[in-house]
């Protein structure tokens, strides 16, 4: 599965904005789910300094300075990935009580491992709050399977939490999610790592998209596409597996991947400073052509 994907991030400002620098994590990975085969970045108004260089977490930065005056800023990155065929997982394989996959990474003896232990510990937003601790131990029961375990929690915070994008915003604490059992995909995966790393457990944010499909018989709007989040767990002596708790799904041929960290602090797509400006509004448009 191939597909064109348009990201457009728009800021309108009240009043002249003189200097302004940005990072963006805008180009999708390439990695053994997916290629990246094109990437195109385009800034109005046009930037005046823009390097890229590859973060801790082997995301792909685009860094920009903009010195004309300017009150709205726009900034489209277009790019082209390939959905590699999956490598036809057996989960049924994977039998791994989650407390020996807990016992390893509790004593990294090799260099992926110890690389692996950081997503062990608490994050910005993934503070472990009273609770959460419990609401994990209901999936990773005594001796359960790490992927079933994993496929319990997902399907629980799907049913039990309502998705609700008008009740947070990034600086919700996990806390008021947790106990509203209310929010959106950012919330959810960092709700879901909370819970992974609460028991010991190596859990990393992703960013990413997802493709929107139109009622039937009707057609697609433009930018009705939308940025989502996701988590992943590690498995040891496999790797990294994702899971969408926002939709119920085991990523495959709808996701596709921005960036990864441990938490929405190290994959923002877009964040930097302004001189100036004043009150701004945001808007976000994202576009997935199916190409073939």
């Amino acid at each position: 599965m191939k597909y064109k994907i348009k990201h457009t991030t728009t800021y309108q400002y009240a009043d002249f904005v003189s200097l302004c620098q940005n990072q963006a994590r805008l180009t999708p990975k390439t990695n053994r789910t997916q290629l990246c085969h094109s990437s195109h970045i385009k800034i109005d108004p046009p930037s005046s300094y823009l390097k890229e260089f590859t973060d801790y977490f082997n995301n792909k930065v685009t860094v920009f300075e903009i010195t004309t005056q300017h009150k709205v800023l726009a900034v489209t990155m277009v790019s082209e990935v390939e959905l590699l065929v999956k490598d036809n997982i057996d989960f049924n394989s994977i039998d791994m009580p989650w407390e020996k996959a807990r016992d390893i990474l509790a004593t990294p003896n090799t260099s992926e491992l110890l690389k692996v232990s950081e997503f062990i510990l608490p994050s910005q937003f993934t503070q472990l709050e009273k609770g959460i601790r419990d609401y994990a131990l209901v999936s990773f029961s005594d001796k359960a399977n790490l992927i079933e375990a994993c496929k319990d929690l997902m399907a629980r915070i799907f049913h039990e939490f309502q998705y609700d994008p008008g009740f947070t915003t990034i600086s919700t604490p996990l806390s008021v999610v947790f106990a509203q059992k209310r929010g959106v995909c950012q919330d959810f995966a960092h709700f879901a790592l909370a819970c992974l790393r609460s028991i010991g457990l190596a859990g990393r944010y992703v960013s990413g998209y997802i493709e929107t499909l139109p009622p039937e018989g009707e057609e697609k709007l433009e930018g009705a596409d939308a940025t989502h989040a996701w988590f992943a767990i590690f498995v040891p002596g496999f790797g990294w597996l994702d899971f969408d708790p926002t939709n119920d799904v085991l990523p495959k041929d709808q996701h596709i991947t921005l960036a990864v960290g441990r938490d929405f602090s190290d994959v923002t797509p877009l964040k930097g400073v302004v001189f100036g400006g004043g009150a701004q509004a945001l808007d976000v448009a994202v576009d997935m052509i199916r190409l073939g």
